[in-house]
């Protein structure tokens, strides 16, 4: 059988380039032949921490699930795919039968297969097998890296879609690494008239006004809750999203909402468990809504790429062969070189 080279954590700081099989495809399936594939956050935690939550890397694990590729292969039951169709994938297979599934919420199936989540290998290697009804064909404008970008993308479609924007709303986007970026636009795409960011790095802030931000601050360096309530003239804004995945920005996502307004928990916390002042909350009567990767967005996604009024491409900001993708994740861990997106090309 050919083989491919695989990035594989063996465990927590431990990644190795390693010969795998490349994989058979199903008769509903295609083999890709992997293009570009961002480094998220998600998977810095793995390779840092070796787990999320409950979810832990057991054994050999190839992580990656934004990515983008060219059809190789298809099976003899696939129909309206094509060898040398540029493709993104979406990397969640449901079960398709649970009440989640059933009801169209198939993104919080719990059976479901995520590319790159244990014990599921990903896409960081030569080739993957994707189901045919995941993948989503783009156009030759939009090249691969872009298309790796689809996937964070749908994050942030979703995200307003879940913690809803409407026309005229004002927002904050708490942390503004790649997801946050995202989320700027996709807020605007929704509606929203004034958006407000916040980071902890300066060069994240700078970003966030670039990527359409009307109002930004450093949150290290003045209390974001004050800044951000003057600047809504008291009255706070209609959506917050948490967007880095800390307990400080949870809590100042209550505190700056409105009464009646909602928080998009969107960030995933290092932390099994945070401290919460919940008052606010209560006497407010907010909505905390909680974001699960997402549904139903990958064609709205292609779609916003495809008729440029969503900027990618401005985040990646560095890309690496897969024989470098330790230097990749250190780089995303420690903020270093100005990354804001990584993508590896293997």
């Amino acid at each position: 059988m050919k083989k491919m080279k695989s990035a594989v954590l063996f465990k927590p700081k431990d990644l190795r380039i390693v010969e795998k099989d490349i994989p058979p495809i199903g008769p509903d399936e295609v083999l890709l032949r992997v293009k570009a594939v961002g480094v998220c956050g998600s998977d810095v935690h793995y390779y840092r921490d070796g787990r999320i939550g409950n979810i832990v890397v057991k054994g050999p694990q190839v992580l990656g699930h934004e990515f983008s590729g060219e059809v190789v292969e298809v099976g003899n039951a696939v129909r309206g795919i094509e060898p040398g169709m540029r493709v993104a994938v979406e990397p969640g297979v449901p079960c398709g039968k649970c009440e989640a599934c059933l009801t169209g919420k198939y993104n919080i199936c719990p059976e479901v297969k995520f590319c790159g989540t244990p014990p599921v290998d990903g896409a960081y290697q030569e080739f993957y097998a994707a189901k045919a009804a995941l993948v989503y064909p783009f156009s030759k404008e939009i090249s691969f890296e872009e298309g790796a970008m689809i996937e964070p993308l749908a994050v942030a479609l979703h995200s307003v879609n879940v913690a809803p924007v409407k026309n005229g709303d004002w927002v904050a986007v708490l942390g503004s690494g790649p997801i946050g970026l995202m989320l700027i636009q996709a807020a605007r795409s929704a509606g929203a008239t004034r958006i407000i960011a916040t980071d902890l790095l300066d060069y994240l802030v700078k970003a966030a006004e670039e990527f359409g931000a009307d109002f930004s601050l450093n949150a290290a360096k003045e209390d974001p809750v004050a800044a951000i309530m003057e600047f809504t003239g008291g009255r706070g804004v209609d959506v917050a999203f948490e967007a880095a995945g800390v307990p400080e920005t949870t809590q100042q996502a209550i505190e700056i909402v409105r009464p009646g307004g909602i928080v998009g928990l969107v960030g995933i916390c290092r932390e099994d468990t945070i401290p919460l002042d919940l008052h606010p909350a209560i006497r407010k009567e907010l909505t905390l809504q909680a974001v699960r990767r997402f549904r139903h967005v990958y064609p709205r996604a292609v779609a916003l790429l495809e008729r440029g009024q969503v900027n990618v491409a401005g985040l990646i900001t560095h890309r690496l062969p897969l024989e470098e993708i330790t230097s990749a994740f250190e780089m995303v861990e420690n903020y270093a070189d100005g990354v804001l997106k990584a993508v590896i090309l293997p």
